[in-house]
């Protein structure tokens, strides 16, 4: 392949694959899931703001931002954004957008039976997630986490959501399906 198609190809691929609406949007609700924990979370209770030793946090200075829905949006987001960017690094098919909300679907309903079955999914988790990052934080998460049947319909109501948006924010290149 000479270099003028190589350099073709490449740039095709970037325009083909990544559907960057789809990742920015799951980007944006990232960074509205990251206000919530800043706004209306104990920061001691939030791994990612108790570990980053600046101390970001509003929580108790003003009133929450996000009032009582801030307690179910966290489950909502982040099935929401992760479906979100994980399809836009896929071709669009009914077929791949079916199974990513399915997959992220299952993932967080794992997690979140996992808060409601504590004892169980502690005993299951690795001893060396304890010298990882993020992942050193899985016991605490489940034994402190509090299992809520409306986090459970904040994920259905994400992955629903989610595959609309996908379907409105498809691209559609030369080898998709329909």
């Amino acid at each position: 392949m000479s270099f003028f198609k190589k350099q073709y190809f490449h740039i095709y691929i970037w325009k083909i694959i990544i559907n960057k609406v789809q990742f920015s949007i799951g980007l944006l609700g990232l960074f509205i899931g990251w206000l919530v924990y800043v706004f209306d979370r104990s920061p001691e209770k939030t791994y990612f703001i108790f570990k980053n030793y600046i101390g970001i946090s509003f929580y108790g200075v003003i009133p929450k931002l996000f009032g009582s829905i801030g307690d179910n949006l966290p489950a909502y987001i982040h099935v929401f954004s992760f479906i979100m960017m994980t399809a836009s690094f896929f071709h669009y098919s009914r077929k791949n957008y079916i199974f990513i909300c399915l997959f992220w679907l299952i993932v967080d309903f794992m997690f979140e039976l996992g808060q409601k079955f504590k004892f169980y999914s502690t005993s299951i988790i690795p001893e060396y997630f304890s010298k990882i990052p993020f992942l050193d934080n899985a016991e605490s998460y489940f034994l402190n986490g509090t299992y809520d049947v409306m986090d459970l319909a904040a994920v259905v109501f994400g992955t629903l959501t989610a595959y609309l948006i996908l379907i409105i924010t498809k691209n559609k290149g030369p080898k998709n399906e329909n």
